[in-house]
């Protein structure tokens, strides 16, 4: 694959990652934004309002939401005015989020999970809007309706659980992916997925086979950003962390072609070990 302008387009041989400074962070913040950005969805959290018929003003009241991320990792959600939550917000912005990161663990208690504490915002931005409907494409039709926005979550702070004695309270600035590079990324983005999945559908097969161990054939890419790329197939969600920083198009090119070439790496390996004689 090579870079052509904001595209992608086939091509022979290797691609060097970026530079070694661009290697992801290994802090709790960083570990708490790949949480964050392998969930599709929360539990959402809001006070609810003095005119609540079901409960008393100022309660917490837990709902589930569908989640989507923006680039630097600042929650997007969908929510209508119709719903209990939305209303709360509207009355008191202050909310919560809990990311699971427990699924599938044999000791849900040892696996990560992370609380966001923010403000909800509605967010009128179309990239965020998009960014959530490629991600949950089964709510645009809904997503038009006059009663649903979509709102981000300012983060004013995180804690983090990745396990037994491993508990984080978390900054702002420390959980959220600030770069100013990064917002050329996001602006090539829709065209870089689009590519992928149209030119390249192999290499996102190959992403959720032989990366994550993942069945089924009809993956698609659904989004990209600086430190990695989801996946999609039917109802189930999956998240392909890149080595490296990829700041622009081209280092985004850069680390999907690497990976590409580490998931033949491991079919190959794969096959070699099935074919050898028992010892």
């Amino acid at each position: 694959m090579q870079m052509n302008g904001s595209a992608l387009t086939p091509s022979g041989g290797d691609a060097s990652g970026p530079s070694e400074g661009d290697k992801p962070a290994t802090g709790p913040g960083a570990l708490a934004r790949r949480v964050m950005r392998a969930c599709d969805r929360a539990v959402l959290a809001t006070a609810l309002r003095p005119d609540t018929a079901g409960g008393e003003a100022g309660w917490p009241y837990p709902s589930l939401v569908m989640v989507a991320l923006d680039h630097d990792a600042t929650p997007l959600i969908l929510i209508s005015t119709l719903a209990d939550h939305t209303k709360n917000v509207l009355a008191d912005a202050r909310v919560g989020l809990l990311f699971d990161g427990t699924v599938g663990l044999d000791e849900p208690l040892t696996g990560p999970r992370v609380s966001v504490l923010g403000r909800a915002v509605r967010s009128d931005e179309p990239r965020h809007r998009a960014r959530y409907l490629a991600r949950h494409p089964s709510a645009t039709m809904f997503a038009g309706f006059a009663d649903f926005a979509i709102y981000r979550v300012a983060v004013e702070s995180a804690h983090l659980v990745a396990g037994f004695g491993r508990i984080h309270w978390i900054k702002p600035d420390d959980l959220l992916f600030t770069s100013s590079a990064s917002h050329s990324l996001a602006n090539v983005e829709g065209d870089i997925v689009a590519h992928m999945n149209q030119d390249h559908a192999d290499a996102v097969r190959l992403y959720a086979q032989a990366l994550l161990g993942l069945a089924g054939s009809d993956w698609r890419m659904i989004g990209l950003d600086p430190e990695g790329c989801d996946l999609r197939r039917g109802g189930v969600v999956a998240r392909v962390n890149f080595e490296r920083i990829a700041r622009d198009a081209e280092s985004a090119r850069a680390e999907l072609v690497r990976l590409v070439h580490k998931a033949r790496r491991q079919l190959e390996d794969g096959a070699e070990a099935a074919a050898a004689p028992p010892e």
